[in-house]
């Protein structure tokens, strides 16, 4: 495209070749003719030049309601340079005139194409300037903080990183692509003076003493921080007086709509369309809508504090554990091990204004993690500030004791805000209480073989043509049957958790599965041996095969051996997506057969696909085999130019997981939605369940989580995120669950009343 320089991008040139800046700013681009616009290239958006504060500015109508992403970009002709910069940034002015907020992806993409993620909310009828680190003391830290607090000290909003590399190369900065994406309507913004950006000063103890006894942030004010335990009690005190102990008016004894229809009873739940929407179906016969909060437990309480011990007192992880270690509880250090404790980390060790003895009450709290996902260190000690909280206020160590007080607590609230059921990873102490409905979990893992998808987020994949893959997924299962005990509380189970399937981002990514175990030797992979049986069932001979993939094997044994992809033919790709069914196929039914002959009354509700990490084939063999679908889907609602395919699907489904959070709370990250502050908060949780309630395939949808992230990282991955529904303190978020509870108080007869 056409790049028009304007008079102060030229001056901009003359200070970025000097190094020089006018109040540690030099212009880039402003909108001062209608050249400007030329600059901007623009996805599903409109674009037009406006009166600005001071002079022009660029007003962007994106058309995001009915697309499921909408964006513009500032593309230079030529990369700027700014390497001779040893710390920069750049800022844009961003006005929203609209009566909502608009959260921001914001990709800075080098000329090699990789990219820094970062992520911002523009509030309602707010007019900022936006700060994008590019290169920055706090960006070198390996902190193990999923955002580390700001090291640049400045007067701008701080985007947060969210993934990508965290510096991309300041020599050749090719563009910047502001997205919204999964909107639930059309967006406005008004956008002006991208500049450069260097740094004035820098905090160097950005990451020491940032957290207090209670595991707060030590350095800010905000509603509800608790400075003592005589005050962190008399919250609780005040909120134990508004708690109740039963089911909304209008619910059943499962939580179903006990005023709305009586459809056949089970015993168990089950699912039905009902009306021309899908239902679950409680066990006494009432129409039951799943809303819950997802990750009521202790195991993702805790951060890393920078201290180990001698690794021979530590009993490693044993192959044939059927439960992941982010999932196991606080599972502290042997006492024998206490001597040998020493700092593995100093920049860990020193962001705690306090950690207890190992003498005193208050290290009952303690962990340990033999292995983290990513971080600053392999493995280490972990503290719960929130469970030391929870100590403090119900004034026991006794365990037994204070988890039933917590565990009365949160039912109650659960009664009181008016949620149908708990969502998913809610500790197993719940599972008999009889009080609440719950879905049980499980995880497929151990020593079977595993074959890449070409992006394994969470881990590669396993060869499902493995037998021990089938072995382990029957210890699961077996392991789920056990805890739930046929327990008609149980609304379904849940199987692993956002695996890497594929993505429909090219046919590489698609594919990724099979064509890396194509890359395999079939004499030790079992699903090189499955494609090579497959294909020979597809083609009479090696000669067809060769005619269709453009190959030129010799036999099929040739294709037996390792074999690397190139271009992807028409006939191949077809074939590809045969073969991705069938592996699929064999995960779901596997799973499938197992829960049908360990658990027949309870539902399959799938592996809770992420929404970047799904295929058509793999959605259509999970249909096949699972009772609901469920996916995780963090974006403002369910958008329908995205969720076409639940149409053709046509089965009942569930979103596992969905949040956002703010910055007012005095954590440094709000979590992959952001909203403007705790009020917004409400006002989102709204829009998504409202969403989700007026989709006629949906059956439930599950906040993702109870509790706040720590503030500096939960152990196993570094998240840091306020999208708890009570803080670190146990404290609600009132303003949130407000919301909530508005939502729930109607949810039936929104769902049920309304025409399809």
């Amino acid at each position: 495209m056409n790049w028009h320089l304007t008079k102060s991008a030229i001056i901009c040139s003359a200070l970025l070749a000097t190094g020089c800046s006018k109040n540690n700013q030099a212009n880039l681009i402003d909108f001062e003719d209608q050249g400007h616009k030329n600059m901007v290239v623009l996805e599903n958006a409109t674009a037009q030049l406006v009166d600005g504060n001071v002079g022009k500015a660029l007003n962007i109508s994106l058309n995001s309601e009915n697309h499921h992403d909408a964006s513009f970009s500032i593309v230079p002709q030529k990369p700027w340079d700014l390497s001779q910069y040893p710390n920069v940034g750049i800022s844009i002015d961003i006005k929203n005139p609209a009566a909502s907020s608009t959260h921001l992806y914001i990709y800075t993409y080098d000329a090699n194409n990789a990219f820094q993620l970062r992520n911002v909310v523009v509030p309602a009828n707010s007019n900022n300037s936006y700060l994008i680190e590019l290169k920055s003391l706090g960006l070198q830290v390996n902190s193990g903080i999923r955002n580390n607090p700001p090291s640049w000290q400045h007067d701008y909003v701080h985007t947060i990183w969210r993934g990508g590399i965290k510096q991309p190369d300041s020599s050749a900065i090719s563009k910047i692509r502001f997205l919204v994406s999964g909107v639930l309507e059309d967006k406005q913004l008004e956008i002006d003076n991208i500049k450069v950006v260097e740094p004035k000063q820098f905090d160097n103890n950005f990451l020491t003493g940032i957290v207090d006894k209670f595991g707060q942030n030590a350095k800010q004010e905000f509603e509800r921080k608790v400075h003592s335990i005589e005050e962190l009690q008399a919250f609780s005190q005040q909120e134990q007086q508004t708690l109740v102990d039963h089911p909304l008016p209008s619910r059943s004894k499962f939580n179903g709509w006990a005023d709305g229809p009586k459809l056949k009873a089970t015993g168990f739940y089950r699912t039905e369309k009902y009306q021309g929407k899908w239902s679950i179906v409680d066990p006494e016969g009432y129409l039951f809508f799943s809303n819950g909060i997802a990750n009521i437990r202790m195991a993702n309480t805790s951060t890393i504090t920078g201290y180990d011990f001698d690794k021979k007192y530590i009993k490693q992880r044993d192959p044939k554990d059927f439960t992941p270690e982010d999932s196991i509880g606080l599972n502290r250090a042997p006492d024998k091990a206490i001597p040998s404790r020493y700092v593995s980390s100093q920049t860990r060790a020193n962001m705690f204004t306090w950690l207890p003895s190992y003498q005193s009450d208050e290290a009952a709290s303690f962990g340990y993690r033999r292995e983290v996902h990513k971080g600053a260190i392999e493995h280490g000690e972990t503290y719960s500030f929130y469970r030391a909280n929870l100590a403090r206020k119900y004034q026991t160590n006794d365990e037994a004791l204070l988890m039933e007080k917590w565990r009365d607590t949160t039912i109650k609230r659960m009664h009181t805000w008016g949620f149908t059921s708990f969502g998913n990873w809610v500790d197993p102490s719940y599972y008999q209480l009889n009080r609440l409905p719950y879905f049980a979990n499980g995880w497929i893992i151990g020593d079977f073989k595993t074959v890449s998808s070409g992006n394994d987020y969470w881990g590669a994949m396993p060869d499902v043509f493995d037998p021990v893959f089938a072995a382990r997924a029957e210890v699961t299962v077996k392991q789920i049957a056990d805890e739930v005990q046929n327990n008609p509380w149980c609304v379904g189970v849940f199987i692993d958790n956002e695996k890497s399937w594929g993505s429909e981002w090219g046919t590489e990514a698609q594919y990724g599965i099979i064509i890396n175990a194509l890359s395999l030797n079939a004499a030790n992979s079992p699903i090189k041996q499955n494609i090579v049986e497959t294909l020979k069932t597809q083609y009479r001979n090696i000669s067809d095969l060769n005619t269709a993939w453009q190959s030129n094997f010799d036999t099929w044994q040739s294709l037996e051996q390792p074999y690397t992809v190139g271009s992807i033919s028409s006939s191949m790709k077809a074939d590809f997506a045969v073969l991705l069914y069938n592996y699929a196929d064999k995960y779901f039914s596997t799973v499938a057969k197992l829960l049908e002959q360990y658990m027949p009354n309870h539902m399959y509700m799938g592996p809770r696909f992420a929404h970047w990490a799904m295929t058509p084939e793999v959605r259509k063999a999970a249909a096949k085999w699972v009772d609901v679908m469920s996916y995780n889907y963090y974006r403002e609602g369910i958008d329908q130019p995205y969720w076409k395919f639940l149409e053709e699907l046509d089965m009942p489904s569930i979103i596992g997981e969905f949040h956002n959070g703010a910055m007012d709370s005095g954590l440094f990250n709000p979590g992959l939605i952001h909203a403007t502050n705790q009020a917004d908060r409400g006002k989102k949780y709204q829009e998504y369940m409202y969403s989700v309630i007026d989709n006629p395939y949906y059956v439930g949808a599950h906040w993702f989580q109870y509790i706040d992230s720590p503030l500096t990282g939960r152990a196993y991955d570094g998240e840091n995120y306020n999208v708890g529904f009570v803080n670190v303190a146990d404290i609600p978020y009132q303003p949130l669950v407000d919301a909530a509870k508005e939502v729930n108080q109607n949810i039936y007869t929104r769902r049920y009343k309304l025409p399809i």
